[in-house]
């Protein structure tokens, strides 16, 4: 039998292209994550990465090349009982995922994404001082900004809800972020955001 007869062999199980995508702890496919706001789509990075230490911390601006799951656990870190746990915070973020999927059946990155995107507050107020005299400004937010506020409204209303409470964490990390998404007023993130559009409204 010439070489040119011979059967190819058979690729190994497991070896197709479809195993071979990273995916977020072991079980959530960040290939296909959609974006309804173009102006943050630049800064909300979506990688199978929950953990790089710190490899952009030293580096100006770089905190976009971040995956916003990593950003988001690291934003629930600063509080005065959670800081540097970020092993523990990534268990809870994990459970909390878990949480949002029977909840929701959808991927729960999705849902973060989509929850940063709907509490991202589109104007603010500074305040300018004529002489002696303080005046607010309302002024448009940059889309860097617009994300690092959608995370810290998201990370507050999770403390807040389970902070000297019976409600897990993971629990109240889950009902926050299907609250922003879904565009809940009543949900921590997206009442802080509207609250701050509402006075920029009343200072332009």
């Amino acid at each position: 039998m010439s070489a040119e007869d011979q059967p190819e062999p058979e690729a190994p199980a497991g070896d197709d292209e479809s195993d071979l995508t990273a995916k977020l702890f072991g079980r959530w496919d960040v290939s296909e994550i959609s974006y309804t706001d173009p102006s943050t789509q630049r800064y909300i990075n979506v990688t199978p990465v929950a953990h790089t230490a710190g490899r952009h911390a030293s580096k100006q601006f770089q905190k976009s090349e971040i995956s916003i799951v990593e950003r988001f656990i690291n934003r629930l870190m600063q509080t005065e009982e959670n800081t540097g746990k970020k092993q523990q915070t990534l268990n809870i973020v994990r459970e909390s995922f878990d949480i949002v999927h029977s909840r929701t059946d959808e991927n729960p990155v999705q849902i973060l994404v989509r929850a940063v995107e709907n509490a991202a507050p589109r104007e603010e107020t500074v305040r300018l001082k004529y002489g002696g005299i303080s005046v607010p400004k309302a002024v448009d937010v940059a889309p860097q900004r617009r994300v690092d506020q959608a995370l810290k409204f998201l990370a507050d209303g999770a403390q807040s809800a389970s902070f000297k409470s019976a409600t897990p964490a993971e629990e109240a990390i889950a009902t926050q972020l299907i609250g922003a998404a879904n565009g809940d007023v009543n949900s921590y993130a997206v009442g802080q955001k509207e609250e701050k559009e509402r006075v920029a409204a009343a200072a332009r």
